[in-house]
């Protein structure tokens, strides 16, 4: 069973950072596409970046500039490093995972499409 767990979540100040994991395992394939999506309350969940298995990034606007995502094969883990935070970046966070032959395909990433889900991680930005 595939399984993916996210962790780094808490509480700063505006203008703070914060670094997102997301630790994978039982995904079999070479080719994926991975995400950090949001949810604030009362809002839909939306896509916040994404990163294929060739390394190739795609970032919201909201966040360009701001925030990185990366991924170490080696320990099967992503990361979300989010700086300059904004009380509006306040949201659970969640990764996801899909099983797919290339690339994440157009922005923005779409939650049905994604096979996969962790159970999120709790960002709270004070101003």
């Amino acid at each position: 069973q595939v399984h993916l767990v996210e962790s780094g979540g808490g509480s700063v100040q505006s203008g703070g950072s914060l670094r997102l994991s997301c630790v994978v395992s039982g995904f079999p394939y070479n080719t994926y596409c991975m995400a950090w999506f949001r949810q604030a309350p009362g809002k839909e969940r939306e896509g916040v970046a994404t990163i294929d298995s060739d390394g190739i990034t795609n970032y919201d606007d909201s966040v360009k500039g701001r925030f990185t995502i990366s991924q170490d094969n080696d320990k099967n883990t992503l990361y979300l490093q989010m700086s300059s935070l904004k009380p509006e970046d306040t949201a659970m966070y969640y990764c996801a995972l899909e099983n797919i032959l290339s690339g994440c395909g157009s922005w923005p990433p779409l939650s049905y499409g994604m096979d996969y889900w962790g159970l999120g991680t709790l960002v709270t930005i004070s101003s």
